[in-house]
């Protein structure tokens, strides 16, 4: 095992920074919704000792007052306004007087969940001339996007980390005058656009709120509202704030909850929502986190499940042209926690996990997401081909929870049996993110195998004693044998202090601290081509210093897993979720709606 740390010669600045930003003002609205701060400490600079001079300082950057979102408030009739005072009335009387007297477990307690650098952040108008410290690689040409949770208003209640609102962080990256600019902007949905208007959440948080009577409270509440029209649910109720893809033309905002959101990113490197999107009328229902874009074919692969009524699952695809093949309904007992999947060349991985949903839960006071100890875990192998779900085969996998699969590929094993190779992080207890268990939670990097020709598993730890979660491998061997992965050490849980290149086929890994009180996040990796070696590329990762207060994008060789730059950001940057890379070329391509 290697340990490097940041490359202490990288410490010239290229160029001073110089700043400028605008505003995005909707003329066409007349009212202006002055949107709530969270109240968080002002973030002050170190103290000096009294002999020391303070260092110099780069222009001061106005701080925006306001978020630079502008909505209407809903006009409502009488009997809407008298419904609206009585059900506020009762919410806040009776619902919210109840919850606070109802403790809260670690997963769910806002004060915990947004401690920190966990703690939501406003909008930032793009801001140019940042301090670059080393040289931009040539390959990393375009807009470096990431994902992230972060709650427009204070939680009323409980608030899970996955339960906040959408919001894209961008650095914009130009390797030839090496020069990068950031913005980040909401993602505005449905559910963010509505609750800016009234001026406070009305929407129930999955997670975080919908728990025993007082979450069966909290629907009735919101079921109301919809019926006398005060709120508009057909629209959709997700928050968009875990994945991104870029597909034909497009760069989504993916979560399990609701249709991706379609997100424009300007030439400017700024960031425009362009609605929630159906793939021009292709589909009605929520997609999952991570579709997969085969790299060979280009398709791109998903799931879509259902927690209220049959089929719970259904798996399609759309080619390059975004055309939607048929549905091919997934037959579960209970609707299933599925956050990831895999393929392969020519499979498709599908898991059913011990992690389901129990709606019914909820009458006796509990969660409606639950580990069902009687339940196996198993994956199901459907070819890519098929075009109903009569030969899927279903291989039993004990006690296994996986958040992420990284990769999956076919093998031929030494008895000649066709085998399906899995690479995950499986997560132990399984429900641990969901419960607060007390026990420890360890995420393993783990290699699964499935026999198709004996319906047997095995399942093996790569790398043991070391949380390592939210990684990539090359997108170009997608679904095809590769040997490294590229994880975050998400240690101590959930921060993340470095990065690990892992080798799948020794278990040696290659490990970037970021250093003392220093924490990042996913590693996202950009091959330098689709030809070169596999670990021929670079990764990035935005990084705080929660000592200094700052914020840096952190870019990282993956061959020798050296530094070779950093951008120092103007704003903090929250943790995050997921990301991803979008090219020069791809920005010039994108859809113009």
């Amino acid at each position: 095992m290697h340990t490097i740390l940041p490359n202490p010669s990288l410490h010239k600045p290229h160029n001073s920074p110089s700043f400028s930003c605008k505003i995005l003002i909707n003329p066409s609205k007349k009212n202006t919704i002055t949107l709530p701060r969270r109240h968080t400490p002002p973030f002050l600079p170190p103290l000096l000792p009294p002999s020391s001079s303070p260092p110099p300082s780069p222009p001061p950057l106005a701080e925006p007052k306001i978020f630079p979102l502008k909505f209407e408030p809903p006009k409502l009739n009488p009997l809407q306004k008298l419904a609206s005072l009585a059900l506020d009335m009762l919410e806040k009387s009776v619902v919210t007087e109840l919850e606070k007297k109802h403790k809260l477990n670690r997963t769910v307690d806002p004060e915990i969940q947004l401690e920190g650098n966990f703690a939501p952040v406003q909008e930032c108008p793009v801001q140019h001339g940042l301090e670059v410290i080393g040289q931009i690689p040539s390959t990393l040409t375009g807009v470096y996007v990431r994902n992230g949770a972060n709650p427009l208003f204070e939680p009323i209640n409980g608030h899970h980390l996955f339960d906040g609102d959408g919001m894209i962080h961008a650095v914009k990256l130009d390797s030839v005058n090496n020069k990068a600019s950031y913005s980040c902007r909401f993602i505005q949905t449905s559910r963010l656009v509505q609750e800016a208007a009234l001026g406070r959440p009305v929407f129930p948080k999955p997670i975080g709120e919908l728990h025993g009577h007082l979450g069966l409270a909290r629907l009735l509440l919101f079921f109301a509202r919809t019926r006398f029209g005060l709120v508009d649910a057909t629209k959709g109720t997700g928050v968009a704030n875990a994945g991104l893809v870029y597909f034909n033309g497009r760069l989504l905002a993916m979560s399990e909850d609701d249709l991706p959101y379609s997100v424009r990113i300007t030439d400017d490197g700024d960031l425009e929502t362009n609605g929630r999107y159906n793939f021009d009328g292709q589909i009605d229902d929520p997609l999952i986190a991570h579709p997969k874009v085969d790299p060979i074919t280009g398709e791109l692969y998903t799931l879509s499940y259902n927690v209220l009524k049959k089929p719970y699952l259904k798996f399609f695809k759309f080619d390059t042209c975004g055309n939607k093949s048929r549905d091919i309904s997934i037959s579960l007992q209970n609707p299933t926690m599925i956050h990831d999947f895999a393929i392969t060349e020519n499979h498709v991985i599908i898991p059913d996990y011990q992690v389901v949903f129990k709606l019914s839960e909820m009458l006796r006071g509990g969660s409606p997401v639950i580990h069902d100890p009687e339940k196996v875990s198993r994956f199901g192998v459907l070819s890519k081909d098929d075009h109903d779900e009569s030969r899927i085969r279903w291989i039993e996998v004990p006690n296994c929870f996986c958040m992420h699969l990284w990769n999956a590929w076919e093998e031929i094993n030494e008895d000649d049996d066709e085998t399906l190779v899995i690479i995950g992080s499986c997560m132990s207890p399984p429900d641990s993110i969901f419960s607060g268990s007390d026990e420890s939670l360890k995420s393993e990097l783990s290699e699964i195998r499935l026999n198709l020709k004996t319906g047997k598993s095995t399942r093996r730890v790569i790398v043991s004693g070391m949380n390592l979660e939210a990684g990539q491998v090359n997108k170009n061997k997608l679904g095809r044998k590769t040997r490294y992965a590229f994880m975050a050490i998400a240690d101590p849980w959930p921060k993340c202090s470095g990065l690990a290149k892992v080798d799948l086929v020794t278990g040696n890994v290659t490990k970037v601290l970021y250093g003392d009180e220093k924490f990042g996040g996913e590693p996202y990796f950009v091959p330098s081509t689709k030809e070169g070696k596999e670990d021929e590329g670079y990764l990035m990762s935005y990084v705080r210093d929660e000592m200094k207060e700052k914020s840096e994008l952190v870019i990282v060789n993956a061959s020798n897993m050296k530094q070779v730059a950093l951008v120092k950001l103007p704003k903090r940057v929250p943790y995050g979720f997921h990301g991803t890379f979008v090219s020069s070329q791809d920005i010039c391509n994108q859809s113009s709606c």
